[in-house]
This record gives structure tokens, sequence and C-alpha cells, in this order.
């Protein structure tokens, strides 16, 4: 990773570094896709309580990405109102 001027088209500085909700909003994501995928299976096994703890898991993964994407909507009205996409 080079260490100099950021990129063109960035926003932030050192002194106040770009909002991570893009990045927590994917990992929350994932989050939601990886539980429910591990807790089909071990429903699929037969191992009812883990697979309940990875469904607990998934629905706080999902609240987390409802947050997120709440806070990347309050951010984009503060900033003059404009629209992004889902992962922009």
């Amino acid at each position: 990773m080079p260490i100099g001027a950021q990129p063109p088209g960035r926003r932030g500085t050192v002194d106040k570094p770009y909002s991570a909700l893009n990045l927590r909003l994917v990992l929350a994501l994932f989050g939601v896709v990886v539980c429910t995928g591990l807790a089909v299976l071990l429903f699929r096994r037969g191992w009812t309580v883990p697979g309940w703890l990875l469904v607990a898991w998934a629905v706080v993964a999902a609240g987390d990405a409802v947050v997120v994407q709440l806070r990347r909507r309050a951010r984009s009205r503060a900033e003059g109102g404009r629209h992004h996409s889902l992962f922009e």
C-alpha cells in the first residue's frame, strides 16, 4: 500500500477520517449469509441448539445491517441530500 496523497475522489483526511460504514455493512451482510447457511446445515444434521444460536447471531447481524443503512442514509442527507445506492 503506497503511502502518500489520497487518490482523487476520496473523502476524509488524517484529522477527520472517512466513515467505515460501507465496510461494516458488507461485514454485517456477510455475517447474515454465513450464519444462516451454517444454521441450515446444523439443523439438517440434527444439532438444534447450535443452529438456534447461529440463527440468533444472524438476526443480530441483520439488525446491525439495518442500523448501518439508516446511518448511511442520515449521513447522505446531512451531506446535501445525495442519494447513494446500497453499496456506493
